[in-house]
């Protein structure tokens, strides 16, 4: 074998050793100064039992269970305190429920379950009902915000008859909801086992909290307690873990096939600013669905929630008045 050839292959086999056996060899530091999830709550937390975790929960509002509730669903990396405003503008007049979804804010990180992966989203749509029947709320409206939107559509499609309609904040129906199909099977691989909780640090610190303000369309709005409430998510045990289970566990939005079998009222509402999920994608949805409403609000980015609060439950209230109050 000519030389040039021998050498060529030493180097191809030496890459590929690298590749394969440096991450298995790569020291990977443990996180410091954590605590469990439950330790760093407020103390008049609501929990509830999802069965294989506790779910880090908010309930208010009066407990009127003939009348439907509002229940939150938040986006990736974000928790219940992103709908800190909504929630308490809507608890004023109806039962309310808003939880940090499983590898999010506060709620109980395991790594180790008997039956389904909560993490994955068959088990996000069942903590729908879970969390409605924990606030004791019969119908509902799901209020779902980025990924969360994706969720609640799914809940909305699998157990219609607690959905009373849906507010859909920035939804990330069309695409962007988990590792692509030909890929997975490396997210299980030994080596991005080990590394994977690593990478998903890069999501705590100034990089995390770099990528929450490029969700404003205005950085100075961001609230210093929504950015407490981040920051405390990644003081708690294991999160980096819990989040790499979750991306393991994902998979793209398999609703957008469906829009046409939603048969409750929709509110649809992007921030003219958004740069993550486009304001033609949230367009497009609400053509799609039968029954929608669409609301754009100037100045706001990914997260109207946040970042124009007024607004928004401005438009919530004068929908839930025209669609759900005749």
């Amino acid at each position: 074998m000519p030389f040039r050839i021998r050498f060529t292959l030493i180097v191809l086999a030496s890459l590929l050793a690298a590749i394969l056996v440096l991450p298995l060899v790569w020291p990977v530091p443990p996180l410091e100064g954590t605590r469990p999830a439950a330790e760093l709550a407020e103390e008049d937390a609501d929990w509830i039992d999802a069965g294989a975790l506790m779910l880090h929960a908010r309930i208010a509002g009066p407990d009127d269970a003939a009348s439907p509730g509002a229940a939150f669903l938040h986006g990736f990396g974000s928790n219940l305190e992103s709908f800190a405003p909504l929630q308490a503008g809507l608890a004023d007049r109806v039962r309310t429920v808003a939880w940090d979804r499983p590898a999010f804010g506060l709620t109980e990180r395991v790594l180790s379950w008997p039956d389904e992966n909560p993490y994955g989203p068959g088990a996000q749509v069942g903590h729908v009902l879970v969390a409605l029947d924990a606030a004791g709320i019969d119908r509902a409206v799901l209020i779902g915000h980025s990924a969360g939107g994706a969720i609640a559509l799914s809940a909305a499609l699998r157990h219609p008859a607690r959905v009373s309609g849906l507010v859909l904040i920035a939804p990330a129906v069309y695409r962007g909801g988990g590792a692509p199909a030909w890929s997975r099977w490396m997210l299980g691989t030994p080596q991005l086992e080990r590394i994977g909780p690593a990478l998903m640090r890069q999501l705590g610190g100034e990089p995390g909290e770099s990528l929450l303000r490029s969700s404003y369309a205005d950085p100075a709005r961001l609230d210093p307690g929504v950015l407490d409430a981040y920051r405390r998510a990644t003081r708690a045990d294991d999160w980096d873990r819990a989040l790499w289970e979750l991306v393991k566990a994902s998979r793209e939005p398999d609703v957008a096939s469906r829009l046409g079998q939603v048969r409750v009222p929709v509110l649809v509402v992007t921030g003219l600013q958004d740069q993550i999920v486009p304001p033609d994608q949230t367009r497009r949805l609400a053509r799609e669905l039968p029954s929608a409403t669409l609301v754009e609000l100037q100045g706001c980015g990914h997260v109207p929630q946040e970042e124009c609060a007024a607004e928004l439950l401005s438009a919530v209230q004068s929908w839930w008045s025209d669609e759900l109050d005749r």
